[in-house]
């Protein structure tokens, strides 16, 4: 039975997005050979792609024009770590919530209160990078895809108002109820206590632990992958389940990138409520790599300039940074299944524009064997993928050539 399901989802997925694709993004894949691979087999490799051109007015307003190829937002993908910047916005929201003076760098502690929770007590150390607050948490989310500084946000909110709020914005095929831990659904449910703290240790603010009384429903029904999975050192030959799991369709995500670059182009209701200081922190450590952003946790050579740039990079520790281009981007990498949604700011050649792609590498089929070709398919395909945009836009005609100065101002001090 499980298998007619997965057969019968590439099936409908696969019919459903052949009909969504654009001409123009299907001929500029078609003429890079590099990408054929993948293309050619479409299907085997769930590729979905959002390009979004962006063409500004005489006052310099944005106006975007999505192409997509083989889009489907009822294909399931796992998002991994995508999640972490619906997180990241919400937990700014909720800090203009909270009594005078919280802020994001106001020291957090993280207590108990069920099973597969951990604490973060209070600590006030020197380097004020390795104190535990939000802004910390997020920089670590943002710029090295931290999963424990994730779980603390996700604790933070709270199962039901994240998932409420997302419901608010509009997403309603989104779905995020699960930290990255091995707990299981009813454990994601309950969060932990958390409280806020000066310097010297004194409690500025304290939130009762949270439960949420039942977890929101699959948006896509049962969701099963490949034909086995591995636990331990056993293979169980049977489709590993995914229908508990996060959800965070390709359109969703490109969206949310969009309302933390460009919140003027978002209806008010359907955006957090944050302040120009609130984008200004998103901009800069949503385009800082590591190294450049100076946070001393990740000083070590380990963190590469291109250590979350696949879009164009292809994480390649060797790679050298183009001149002139910022990438604002948010990736995932999970169960064979490789994502990043970007934006480009080219201030040499005065374009920019948004690519979103998701795609599955996971050719023996077998889940959590950690047998999976993301350095041989995924991201050198994603790379190729955002260097071809990247050269189609720079000599795109506009009439009117971006102002990217507010994508280009100095970083301050992390």
């Amino acid at each position: 039975m499980k298998l007619v399901l997965v057969l019968l989802a590439v099936f409908i997925s696969t019919t459903y997005a052949h009909a969504q694709d654009s001409t123009l993004l299907d001929s500029l894949l078609h003429t890079n050979p590099a990408l054929a691979r993948v293309l050619n087999h479409s299907a085997t490799y769930q590729l979905q792609v959002i390009y979004t051109q962006i063409d500004r007015d005489t006052h310099n307003v944005p106006h975007f024009t999505q192409h997509t190829y083989h889009l489907n937002p009822r294909q399931y993908f796992n998002p991994a770590s995508l999640v972490k910047l619906p997180v990241a916005l919400l937990s700014l929201e909720k800090l203009h919530a909270l009594p005078a003076p919280i802020n994001r760098s106001t020291i957090m502690s993280t207590g108990t209160a069920w099973r597969c929770q951990t604490p973060v007590p209070f600590a006030a150390p020197a380097d004020s990078n390795r104190q535990a607050t939000v802004g910390n948490y997020i920089k670590r989310m943002l710029l090295v895809s931290d999963n424990l500084a994730y779980n603390r946000l996700y604790e933070f909110l709270g199962q039901k108002p994240l998932n409420d709020r997302l419901q608010q914005f509009g997403y309603l095929g989104s779905r995020i109820v699960r930290r990255f831990a091995p707990c299981d659904t009813a454990a994601n449910r309950h969060t932990n206590p958390v409280a806020f703290h000066t310097l010297t240790g004194d409690t500025l603010y304290k939130e009762q632990a949270k439960i949420n009384l039942r977890t929101p429903a699959p948006p896509l029904g049962p969701i099963y992958a490949g034909h086995a999975y591995k636990v331990g050192n056993r293979i169980i030959h049977q489709p590993y389940e995914f229908t508990t799991a996060n959800n965070l369709p390709l359109p969703d995500i490109t969206a949310l990138l969009q309302t933390a670059l460009f919140p003027e182009a978002i209806p008010t209701d359907k955006r957090p409520h944050l302040t120009p200081a609130d984008y200004a922190f998103l901009r800069q450590y949503l385009h800082l790599t590591p190294h450049a952003s100076r946070f001393t946790p990740y000083a070590a050579p380990r963190y590469f300039n291109a250590y979350k740039k696949y879009l164009y990079y292809g994480r390649r520790p060797e790679a050298k940074l183009q001149p002139g281009l910022r990438i604002f981007n948010i990736v995932g990498m999970s169960h064979g299944y490789l994502a990043d949604v970007a934006y480009f700011a080219d201030s040499l050649h005065r374009s920019e524009f948004m690519l979103s792609a998701v795609l599955y590498v996971n050719q023996d089929g077998v889940i959590n064997d950690a047998n999976y070709e993301y350095d041989t398919i995924g991201e050198p395909f994603l790379a190729q993928l955002g260097q071809l945009l990247y050269r189609y836009e720079a000599q795109r005609p506009r009439q009117y050539r971006p102002d990217l100065t507010l994508f280009f101002e100095k970083d301050p001090q992390p």
